[in-house]
């Protein structure tokens, strides 16, 4: 039977997490799309004002700072209602179920009661729509299915073309075709962000012992915690450079680690590695795939495989297919949020960064390897699955 690991979580998440609330997000919202509970934040929050969360990312918060966060959450209660109107656009003129659909999609932003009172819906009518306890989801006019695709559009940041945009339509309770929603997107000019190059950040021109490709491409194991990849990437802002490390578990896509620092050194990885061992501890005997990079392959990072009891595997030289799912999610990062977004500063760029994996990446884009669910969804059908295979034997 698998063993579902007790979350933990390093210095780095929880500041990422408290920043959240800080900058204006209720606790329950903040609490809801990370699946923490209410106390456990409350506790990093606490903490964090005690200067007590320490680790890498944690600083200690002066009283000065604490009243700045204040009025700026105290600003941001007040203007959520003019938010909430601004991003329902069209929604508003539209019927209740396209309504509830466009709700259901912010409840982790804002809270449910503000969301039905600005769109003008009672909170039981929403309620029974959730349960399907109401007749409403009928088939949409072109005009209201527009309305919903251009509102789903702007909630992922224009991050689905039509496979997915059709997918998520379905989701919210609404019968589509892909070709009519591909339609609609095609003559209304919506389409997911272009592609664009972005060059390598590998550094494999040293003398450190490299290790042999265990992996050899295979991409789909069988159960969670058998086998990570890992890999970096560069962000840009104003103030410079800002790199990314990450850890990825090959079974259901789900980013379990992640660093972010303002210079690519071995801690860099090293720090992504060590979020991913202590939220999913997995067994002596996983595998660990990276490229030949001097971070990975730096004495340091060997010595914390070791301590993990974790079997170092490396891409052959200069092939990045090799490391693909890496690559894709990074590919996915840099379309999808990153080529649209100006950082003005590092902390502007780690806030967003920590919201596209942790909020968007992890628990709501659909992945189209897992059957367009996203990595949360997946891993929890694999569980309930799990458990009803136990059940009957």
């Amino acid at each position: 039977m698998f063993k579902v690991p007790k979350q933990a979580y390093t210095a780095e998440f929880k500041a990422a997490a408290v920043q959240r609330v800080r900058d204006g997000q209720s606790v329950s919202a903040v609490a809801r799309e990370l699946g923490v509970s209410q106390q456990t934040l409350r506790n990093w929050i606490k903490a964090a004002e005690a200067g007590k969360l320490s680790g890498a990312g944690a600083k200690v918060i002066t009283p000065e700072q604490m009243e700045l966060s204040r009025l700026r959450a105290e600003n941001k209660r007040l203007q959520m209602e003019l938010e909430i109107g601004k991003k329902s656009g069209g929604v508003l003129r539209e019927g209740p179920p396209v309504k509830y659909a466009w709700i259901e999609s912010q409840c982790r932003h804002y809270p449910l009661s503000a969301l039905c009172e600005v769109l003008s819906v009672s909170l039981n009518g929403y309620r029974a729509w959730k349960r399907g306890g109401t007749p409403e989801r009928k088939r949409l006019t072109d005009a209201q299915l527009l309305t919903l695709i251009r509102s789903i559009h702007a909630e992922v940041k224009g991050a689905y073309g039509s496979p997915r945009m059709t997918e998520e339509v379905r989701a919210r309770r609404f019968p589509a075709s892909k070709e009519r929603v591909e339609r609609l997107m095609r003559e209304n000019g919506i389409r997911a962000r272009h592609k664009r190059r972005y060059r390598v950040t590998t550094d494999s021109k040293h003398k450190l012992p490299v290790a042999e490709n265990l992996l050899e491409r295979n991409f789909s194991p069988s159960a969670p915690n058998q086998v990570f990849t890992s890999d970096i990437t560069y962000i840009w802002t104003d103030e410079g450079w800002l790199y990314l490390a990450i850890v990825l578990d090959l079974f259901n896509r789900e980013v379990v680690g992640w660093s972010i620092k303002p210079r690519m050194t071995t801690d860099l990885v090293t720090d992504a590695l060590t979020m991913a061992w202590f939220r999913r501890k997995p067994e002596p005997g996983a595998m660990h795939h990276s490229d030949r990079g001097s971070q990975y392959a730096s004495h340091d990072f060997q010595r914390k495989l070791a301590e993990y009891g974790m079997r170092c595997s490396m891409s052959r030289k200069g092939n990045c297919w090799d490391n693909a799912p890496t690559e894709s999610f990074f590919n996915s990062l840099k379309n999808e949020r990153v080529h649209a977004t100006r950082y003005r500063t590092h902390q502007d760029a780690a806030a967003d960064l920590f919201e596209y994996i942790e909020v968007f990446y992890n628990r709501s884009r659909r992945h189209s390897s897992l059957g367009f669910k996203s990595p949360t969804q997946f891993m929890q059908d694999w569980l309930a699955a799990q458990r009803t295979k136990d059940t009957a034997a």
